[in-house]
């Protein structure tokens, strides 16, 4: 996918002009003319009624600066469609537009909307918002915002791209606090134009910008995110924050649009991308200061060694880390054997390493634990003291892989050492920030050992004979009998009409089966006793076909029962936003209730389909726990590619989901199968449009 067209006009304009600029303080035109000021390009002021300092309109100011690339709207919303009008048949290439009551209020606000949409269309004016606190790069004393402070922010290398404007502030407020600063934060509002995709491909190419962070409400353009992230992640690193774990959809709904996909699945689908994905704002400051540093090499498992001047704090940070999956190895005996020649007997000389207090001998301590064959990654946390400073001896030991620093003391002290590192190794507070920022190192070197080339979309049919499987009527044996045309194993069966046929049926296939309802119309048929396990008499045969005939089932299912293992979830559905995806989980009817689940788009490469499992906590259950069966993940990839030929054929399949999929010792077999398909009238008014 090509980049969009490049945001320099709005990012690193020639000259600047606001429209609505006021002489009156608390005006917004009057506090974005005072964040502009140290701006080293032309800066004007646009309004009639103004003072003689100011334009009249753009089309004057144009001709006195005609390298003007930027106009700031602070004008009412109805006046801001006319005003972007102006901009473009002025030759004003970028616009951003602060002021809010747009869609977001409903109604009222959104016959502007369509209108500035409409505007933008017209003009190709390239316009950051609505309803955005605005931009900064602190580098350029380019400050773009009216928020109180933003101009003593100083340059930095994170690079910020924020659904909020308030977000943008307060992470780039955070990220000045540590000394990591920032290189762009761009708030994107209501992201008529101007989107995450836009300026993720903006901070790829940006030199000063040595880390992304990622703050996302909504996604509007799923393969096109993916696709950016990707680009990102080829030269830099990035780490994101996805809103929506819980249910806030209407308070979304009024702030900046909607969460149109699952939470869980644009995290998987980020992470997938190369993302380092988060769980709040402060980790996502942290993470991202953190790989300001040397990436570490690409590996599955990256090793940590720990070097702590207390114990305590080590304990918490080594529990965070474990907690969170990272290897922290044992050192080397050679390693350990050096350190009883460094450090008191009293200290603990494994991995972390205690050093008791930092003392002379904490260089080579340092240089040691980061020289051992086993780590990848350093992370080292003590409390400022006067016996041996930091910065030095990290300087001595002139180690070769990633360090990173936490510290804790009085502020000015914690701020010395930050500046006597000189921004060369990134010196967080506290050993659970210290934790969070070698986790986003240890997650960035997986995902890119993981990296595959992004998947193309089959063109074309892929399912054989797909029209004669188009329809939306979709039993529990329609379904299975797709699978078994996929190649997918299922249990065999019969369909029976009434009593007599189910007992030929059993016959057949007992010593025990299971009787089910068949009824397209109902997809969860335990809920309403739809399912009669382990029949294994004519008499127990009986009872269940008559327990179905009282819930109204018009027809039953007769099928051998399968023998015992370990049950998952195995999904292939179209979603709304990232398109074709696959989610492995728990099985059975706790699905739900665990939540323990794995996803990825589709087509996926083996490789993806294999990691799977062991994106789940429930891994063990799979892999011989007790005893238990071993799932083949070799087969577990032919049956996702099946599901994909499926839902990327031409039969209008939307979603199948195998619930059982029994892990057994003889393999994989679908125990029970829901496809949802579009109607056949649907997909023909779809070609149409």
């Amino acid at each position: 996918m090509s980049a969009p067209a490049p945001l320099t006009a709005l990012l690193d304009p020639r000259a600047i002009a606001v429209v609505g600029a006021s002489d009156k303080p608390n005006k917004l035109g009057q506090a974005m003319m005072q964040s502009l000021r140290g701006y080293g390009g032309a800066v004007v002021g646009i309004n009639p009624a103004g003072s003689r300092d100011m334009f009249p309109d753009l089309d004057a100011a144009r001709r006195v600066h005609p390298a003007l690339d930027l106009a700031v709207l602070c004008v009412p919303a109805p006046a801001v469609p006319d005003a972007l009008r102006q901009c473009g048949a002025s030759g004003v290439a970028a616009a951003v537009v602060c002021a809010g009551g747009f869609a977001e209020i409903g109604a009222a606000g959104q016959a502007v909307h369509d209108d500035l949409v409409a505007a933008v269309a017209e003009t190709g004016v390239r316009l950051l918002g609505p309803n955005t606190s605005g931009f900064f790069r602190p580098g350029a004393r380019l400050f773009a915002s009216f928020v109180p402070g933003v101009g003593e922010l100083g340059s930095g290398s994170v690079g910020i791209v924020a659904a909020s404007g308030g977000v943008n502030h307060a992470l780039a407020f955070q990220l000045d606090r540590i000394g990591a600063g920032v290189s762009t934060g761009v708030g994107l509002g209501a992201a008529i134009d101007v989107t995450a995709v836009d300026v993720l491909h903006h901070l790829a190419d940006d030199p000063q910008t040595r880390a992304v962070a990622l703050h996302l409400e909504s996604v509007p353009d799923g393969p096109g995110l993916l696709a950016a992230v990707r680009r990102v992640v080829e030269v830099k690193p990035l780490v994101a924050l996805v809103v929506g774990k819980n249910d806030i959809s209407e308070f979304a709904q009024s702030h900046t649009g909607s969460l149109a996909t699952a939470w869980s699945t644009t995290r998987a689908l980020l992470r997938e991308a190369g993302a380092v994905v988060v769980d709040s704002e402060i980790e996502l400051v942290n993470a991202a200061s953190a790989l300001t540093a040397v990436r570490a090499a690409p590996r599955p498992r990256a090793g940590v060694g720990l070097v702590t001047g207390q114990a305590g704090p080590g304990l918490i940070i080594a529990d965070e880390l474990s907690t969170r999956g990272v290897d922290v190895p044992r050192v080397a005996p050679a390693t350990k054997e050096r350190l009883t020649e460094l450090l008191p007997p009293l200290t603990f000389l494994d991995n972390p390493v205690d050093t008791g207090r930092p003392g002379p001998t904490f260089a080579d301590v340092l240089a040691t634990v980061g020289g051992d064959e086993g780590v990848d990654v350093l992370g080292v946390y003590s409390i400022v003291e006067p016996v041996a400073s930091l910065p030095d001896a990290l300087a001595t030991a002139a180690l070769t892989i990633p360090v990173v620093v936490a510290v804790d003391g009085h502020g000015r002290a914690v701020e010395d050492v930050r500046a006597a590192a000189a921004g060369q190794v990134p010196v967080l507070v506290g050993p659970t920030a210290l934790a969070q920022g070698l986790h986003a190192i240890t997650a960035d070197a997986h995902a890119r050992s993981m990296r595959t080339p992004a998947p193309a979309q089959a063109a074309g049919p892929r399912l054989h004979d797909a029209a004669a499987w188009a329809g939306s009527a979709w039993s529990e044996a329609r379904a299975k009998d797709l699978l078994d045309a996929l190649g997918v194993r299922t249990p065999r069966r019969a369909v029976c009409a009434d009593l007599a046929e189910a007992r030929a049926a059993f016959e057949k296939l007992g010593p025990s089966v299971a009787v089910k309802v068949l009824d397209p119309a109902v997809l969860h048929k335990s809920d309403i006793g739809g399912v009669h396990l382990g029949v294994a008499s004519e008499a127990d045969l009986d009872r269940a076909i008559a327990a179905l005939e009282r819930i109204g089932a018009p027809a039953f299912l007769v099928e051998e029962m399968a023998p015992g293992g370990v049950d998952l979830l195995l999904g292939a559905r179209i979603d709304p936003v990232f398109g074709p995806i696959a989610v492995l989980g728990v099985g059975g009817v706790a699905t739900e209730l665990w939540d323990d689940t794995a996803i990825c788009s589709l087509p996926a490469p083996p490789p993806v389909v294999r990691a799977l499992p062991g994106q789940l906590r429930s891994e063990p259950l799979v892999d011989g726990y007790r005893g238990g069966p071993v799932l083949d993940r070799d087969e577990l990839v032919r049956v996702v590619d099946a599901l994909t030929e499926a839902l990327l054929s031409d039969a209008g399949i939307q979603e199948i989901e195998i619930n059982p999929l029994r892990v057994g010792t003889d393999g994989l077999v679908a125990l029970d199968a829901v496809v949802v398909a579009v109607p056949a009238e649907e997909r023909a008014e779809e070609k149409v449009e």
